[in-house]
């Protein structure tokens, strides 16, 4: 019998080359190329769903007539939040996270609430009928209308699609369908990819309103080619520790809404509950205030959350000082410490520095530099902070203190959970007293460390 053949597919870029690179010469991304066997020439649409989509008419822009995306509820109103204000008829969403975190527990409960107002049905191929129905008995979830399959073969998904017509359908998930026009095994980048293509293509084709569940890889990215998040509306991401109760959802792209919403959500015994106070979450609840704690106004999207950003920074006896970072980003850390020796005349050279962001959340925005100096300055006069202190604002490297997006929802965010102090850029001060909140307008980090002290010798 004669050897497949194969041939070398980039999964971060979908590109093919003969033989194995170390860097893909399509996209320059390093150990990213993986072997495929070499799929047959010929019509890959050929069948029943040859012709899925019809030729569209070319049309003048200014003749198409924009209305209002239609929208319509899950019941879960966190959930809604990161979508943008609901579901889209038509629309593909894409959800990852780590096994176990709960991404088919909040799918089952959304497509239960819709059961009441829509058709649906959920395809499993990872998990058994008798599965699936023991988690909604668990949740105590009303699943009367809500129609199952466990099937892997695509072409048997869309000829179900084709007779069932269902408004709302659930793939769980995309990496164990496999399509009978490809050779290659069930999750390879080849298989993914076609499978979401063909799957996006009737999703728009039929209207269906379509949820995609995918594997991530151990760097925590959605596995398979990027292509796949192209092709879809909108891309979420389930973060938080397994171990915690607490679970958020993030919006990365969503061609309906805005990016970057934040949804969080409470794991119970009934299955995921939203979280209308999020920010109580990621506050730590001390007896007495410590030294190296701070808190900062993040801005998710629409919503300002406070956290806390917590700084721990102890004597190194090791050639080189530990710098590691949990929550914010790493390389950052070591840039806002040499700011810090340079304009501020706080050396940490000796010292080993750890960072963490309470209640793992992630904070991926500059506005949390002002916090994290904070933070290390206080633990290394082991000093704390005043308890009704809150900050924000991005550091510069001549430092210089910058203003943060949407600086008085965040200010008043702060004033509502009874914060009384805030140390803010000089840029963000607003030109309206907030009632109850006294503003610190600094622009440079050697004036906020000096009002910090001035704040201590008054206390």
């Amino acid at each position: 019998m004669a050897k497949a053949k194969t041939n070398y597919t980039c999964t971060e870029c979908g590109g093919i080359v003969n033989k194995w690179a170390g860097q893909c010469p399509s996209c320059g991304q390093w150990n990213t190329l993986v072997e495929t066997i070499m799929e047959a020439s010929g019509n890959r649409f050929s069948g029943k769903h040859q012709s899925l989509a019809q030729t569209a008419p070319v049309l003048n822009l200014s003749d198409i007539e924009a209305s209002d995306v239609p929208r319509f509820g899950t019941g879960i109103d966190e959930f809604d939040r990161v979508l943008g204000g609901g579901l889209v008829p038509g629309g593909v969403v894409l959800i990852g996270g780590d096994p176990g975190i709960g991404k088919s527990t909040l799918l089952l409960q959304a497509l239960s609430n819709l059961t009441k107002t829509k058709k649906v049905l959920y395809v499993s191929g990872e998990e058994s009928g008798a599965q699936i129905a023991l988690r909604a008995n668990r949740l105590a979830l009303d699943t009367q209308g809500l129609a199952l399959q466990a099937e892997i073969q695509l072409e048997k998904i869309l000829n179900t699609l084709s007779d069932h017509k269902p408004e709302v359908v659930v793939i769980d998930s995309i990496q164990t369908i496999y399509s009978d026009a490809l050779s290659s095994a069930p999750g390879s980048v080849a298989q993914v990819r076609e499978c979401a293509a063909q799957l996006t293509r009737v999703a728009k084709t039929m209207n269906i309103t379509m949820i995609l569940v995918g594997h991530v890889t151990k760097e925590g990215a959605l596995a398979g080619p990027r292509v796949l998040e192209h092709i879809v509306d909108t891309v979420l991401y389930f973060e938080g520790d397994t171990h915690s109760s607490f679970r958020l959802v993030r919006a990365i792209k969503n061609r309906f809404g805005a990016v970057n919403e934040l949804g969080v959500f409470a794991m119970t015994e009934r299955g995921l509950k939203g979280v209308s106070n999020p920010s109580a979450l990621f506050l730590s609840q001390h007896e007495s205030q410590v030294a190296g704690s701070c808190v900062m106004v993040t801005q998710e999207g629409t919503r300002p959350l406070l956290v806390e950003i917590q700084a721990l920074v102890d004597s190194s006896f090791a050639p080189n000082a530990k710098r590691l970072s949990v929550g914010l980003e790493q390389n950052r850390l070591a840039m806002l410490l040499a700011v810090l020796h340079r304009h501020a005349g706080v050396a940490a050279f000796d010292q080993d520095v750890f960072i963490n962001a309470v209640g793992g959340v992630k904070i991926a925005e500059p506005a949390a530099d002002l916090a994290v100096l904070l933070a290390i300055n206080s633990s290394m006069r082991n000093k704390p902070l005043p308890r009704s202190l809150v900050v924000f604002g991005e550091v510069g490297l001549a430092g210089e203190i910058r203003p943060a997006p949407r600086g008085q929802e965040r200010l008043k965010e702060a004033a509502k959970l009874g914060f009384t102090i805030a140390m803010i850029p000089k840029a963000n001060a607003p030109k309206q007293k907030i009632e109850g909140l006294t503003i610190i307008a600094v622009d440079r980090i050697d004036e906020a460390m000096s009002r910090i002290r001035d704040i201590d010798d008054a206390v």
